[in-house]
């Protein structure tokens, strides 16, 4: 279920004398199936931009096809729309609002004038997915740690059974744990489910961990768009605009310049574990056999 954008252009406020571009001539393809990072500073335009991909905001100028129907025709069912499309907001616990847990991740399913036996095996489903267990649906939602509320309000919109997932800054306000539960969920339900994940974040280390492609943007724009490997070559650019590269990528850039490793594109720790014995002759298994040449090339391994 392919999205795509055709010169794309929105502005607030526009014909008045505050009119603000948020974006610019926007062009992409969101293929079935791809996990997409979405990154840029603040005010570059993330926000305004998913929010166009299930029709909460009208491009000022451009056309978005879902799934090559143009979704601003006459007749175009909106509501049909978002429930193939699920926009989870940044801190989305606050939507949360009903009596019980399981209460109110049957809202969305309920709503689409499903049965009840039906709203009901979708809100299980998608609380079984986000790892929330069944002591948890007949407490109240506000009762629940931070993590637990961020899990609810996802399952919330998975119980719609969108077939595109888009997470606008999910793991804001998280502790690094709660952070790498949220996405390992994410990303096992992306591989359960086959979806389409596009994924909004500040951290370079969260899309490059999990994400195929990522779409930077600059003022309305897209100023990058590539594999991990493809857009972290760029880090002078990155840092131009207020980003960086993953930690460990400037590790390995510090080990290049000091003739430890041949290349300095590894983007996550397994890779760059693999680059560091490569560079000794070595493979991963010889690394962690404990003769001494393994031994030192562990260290350094586990040095980044």
């Amino acid at each position: 279920m392919s999205i795509t954008l055709e010169h794309v252009s929105h502005v607030y406020g526009a014909d008045t004398q505050l009119s603000v571009a948020a974006l610019k001539d926007i062009s992409l393809t969101i293929e079935d199936g791809e996990f997409i990072g979405l990154i840029g500073h603040t005010g570059s335009g993330k926000s305004t931009l998913v929010q166009h991909l299930n029709g909460l905001l009208k491009a000022t100028e451009g056309t978005l096809y879902y799934n090559g129907e143009n979704i601003y025709e006459k007749g175009y069912s909106l509501k049909e729309l978002r429930s193939k499309v699920g926009l989870v907001f940044q801190y989305p616990e606050y939507q949360l609002f009903e009596i019980d847990v399981f209460t109110d991740v049957c809202f969305g399913p309920k709503n689409l004038g499903l049965p009840q036996e039906e709203v009901e095996r979708r809100a299980k489903r998608a609380l079984e997915l986000v790892g929330i267990g069944e002591e948890y649906y007949r407490q109240s939602p506000f009762d629940l740690s931070g993590g637990q509320k961020r899990r609810a309000a996802i399952a919330g919109v998975l119980a719609m059974e969108p077939d595109v997932l888009i997470l606008d800054e999910p793991t804001a306000g998280l502790d690094p744990k709660g952070r790498d539960e949220i996405l390992g969920e994410i990303a096992a339900l992306r591989e359960k489910t086959g979806m389409t994940v596009v994924l909004v974040s500040h951290s370079m280390e969260d899309v490059a961990n999990y994400v195929s492609r990522i779409i930077v943007m600059n003022h309305g724009s897209v100023m990058l768009d590539g594999a991990p490997r493809e857009v972290f070559r760029h880090v002078k650019e990155l840092e131009e605009v207020g980003l960086a590269a993953p930690q460990v990528t400037y590790i390995m850039h510090t080990l290049k310049e000091a003739g430890l490793v041949e290349s300095a594109e590894a983007t996550t720790l397994p890779e760059a574990v693999d680059e560091i014995c490569r560079s000794f002759g070595m493979t991963r298994r010889q690394a962690e056999a404990p003769d001494a040449r393994g031994t030192e090339t562990k260290k350094e391994a586990d040095r980044c």
